[in-house]
């Protein structure tokens, strides 16, 4: 089955491009990668807070 025909109503002609409603008034428009980068840091600092204070637990308790 094709789930494509089940959307067709919010398609849209602009200038030669199919687009759906919601991608012609984008929230932000800033880029996708800043943002993963962000992530992706604030994740990693998290993760190694996380192995570090384990490693001086570890290390006190012996």
């Amino acid at each position: 089955m094709d789930f494509s025909i089940l959307i067709i109503y919010t398609r849209k002609e602009s200038g030669g491009v199919a687009m759906h409603d919601f991608e012609k008034d984008v929230q932000s428009k800033r880029n996708d990668l800043i943002d993963s980068g962000v992530g992706f840091v604030v994740a990693f600092i998290g993760f190694s807070a996380i192995f570090v204070i384990a490693t001086i637990v570890d290390f006190v308790a012996r």
